[in-house]
């Protein structure tokens, strides 16, 4: 259980080593919101099977709750359970994983889930270490996102932060709709419509 007061101390900055991230691993699964660098930001993480902690990101971030966060995982065997895989997903989950690409797929159990492997050593170590995590990215809701450690810690109910230095920056992950008929692009990112779907058909008429 995570002490009612841990959220009025300054979160603990763990360095990226094995302890470090140990360290991490073992808040996440007593139910912490940590922080940690990714390919883009610096992200918010809580255990995926942990509701109360998942609630604990959109609390302190201030996100309203109709906007879904995102499983992060270190493999594609850690998605086993939580979304239904086709032969279109692991098509591109083979071309662009690790990287910047969310796909939303059918979640077991009913609703949608998007899911992404993060291209970034620390994210990946603590996903192996600590479970696949729900995530969004280190800042108050409308604000720009945490771009070092000390930026991430900042947030107050944020337990601890990894610090990876400072993050890549650049642009956020493009997000692929595969709940439909077709494929469809929610948001373009760091990989272009074009690239992810192909070239456009052509028209009719």
């Amino acid at each position: 259980m995570v002490d009612p007061d841990v959220s009025s101390r300054a979160a603990l900055l763990l360095k990226p080593t094995r302890a470090g991230l140990t360290r991490a691993a073992q808040l996440v699964r007593g139910g912490a919101v940590v922080a940690f660098p990714t390919d883009t930001v610096y992200g918010l993480g809580a255990a995926a099977d942990d509701e109360v902690a998942c609630q604990r990101i959109y609390h302190l971030k201030g996100r309203p709750v109709g906007l879904p966060l995102i499983l992060m995982v270190a493999a594609e065997s850690q998605l086993e359970g939580w979304v239904h895989v086709d032969s279109q997903a692991e098509g591109l989950m083979r071309r662009w994983w690790p990287g910047p690409l969310t796909l939303v797929l059918h979640a077991i159990g009913g609703g949608t889930l998007g899911v992404r492997i993060p291209k970034h050593k620390v994210a990946l170590e603590l996903l192996r270490s600590a479970g696949p995590l729900m995530t969004t990215s280190a800042n108050l809701h409308g604000r720009e996102p945490a771009m070092t450690a000390a930026e991430a810690a900042a947030l107050e109910g944020v337990v601890a932060v990894l610090d990876g230095g400072t993050a890549p920056g650049g642009t956020a992950s493009t997000v692929v709709d595969l709940t439909g008929p077709e494929p469809h692009v929610l948001r373009e990112g760091a990989i272009s419509t074009p690239e992810v779907l192909g070239p456009p058909g052509p028209r009719s008429g």
